[in-house]
């Protein structure tokens, strides 16, 4: 099986990485630094085009959606969030995920059965609004969205859709006091990735297996 995860230079991405290596898959793991042996940043069109040529049409069994800032964290409501943290945080964590996807289609149709995994979080959700975290709660949300939608459009070309909370992780974004390993998070999310299929395109769920509320 061939995977491709965005940023999956540190944290869950590189966990992930880890995690489909050892069992025998086939891993392209991305990062925006040009150093990077696949160098994509997500927000970059022209980065787009160039990881799609080196891939030339490979298949991709499963694209892992994962790269994302959280920029707003710590932001006041009288004097914070700039219109820039904004544009840049959509761009990331929104665009970002639908460029992917839109580059990458060729590859997902390739494979026997394609399948996108979006990593989104339960900041998504409607249903918990405690305040705070306005711009990552807000483009967290519109990728729950984006991933909806996708899964109705791509439901026809036999791809399916998959959106997920990995958890209050231990990563630069989670903090030390999350609740879970990067190793846990990530061998939670492989279990949800491998049941993904067209019958169950659209969900949203949690890295252990739970249905989230949207």
């Amino acid at each position: 099986m061939h995977v491709v995860i965005t940023g999956a230079n540190r944290g869950i991405g590189a966990a992930l990485v880890r995690g489909y290596a050892a069992r025998g898959d086939d891993v392209t793991g991305t990062s925006r630094d040009p150093e990077a042996e696949y160098t994509l940043d997500v927000t970059d069109p022209a980065s787009h085009r160039a990881f799609a040529a080196r891939l030339d049409g490979a298949p991709v069994d499963l694209l892992i959606c994962n790269a994302g800032v959280y920029l707003d964290k710590g932001e006041t409501l009288p004097d914070g969030y700039p219109a820039k943290m904004w544009a840049d945080s959509f761009a990331a964590n929104v665009t970002g995920v639908f460029l992917t996807v839109q580059t990458l289609l060729p590859c997902l149709q390739a494979a026997k059965a394609g399948r996108i995994a979006i990593i989104s979080s339960q900041m998504a959700s409607h249903e918990r609004a405690p305040g705070g975290s306005y711009i990552y709660r807000a483009s967290k949300a519109a990728a729950l969205n984006l991933g909806r939608n996708l899964s109705k459009d791509l439901a026809p070309l036999g791809l399916a859709v998959g959106i997920y909370h990995p958890g209050w992780v231990r990563t630069d974004m989670g903090g030390d006091g999350a609740d879970i390993s990067v190793d846990e998070a990530a061998a939670g999310l492989i279990d949800r990735f491998d049941a993904l299929d067209t019958d169950s395109t659209g969900c949203f769920k949690t890295w252990d297996g739970q249905d989230h509320p949207f």
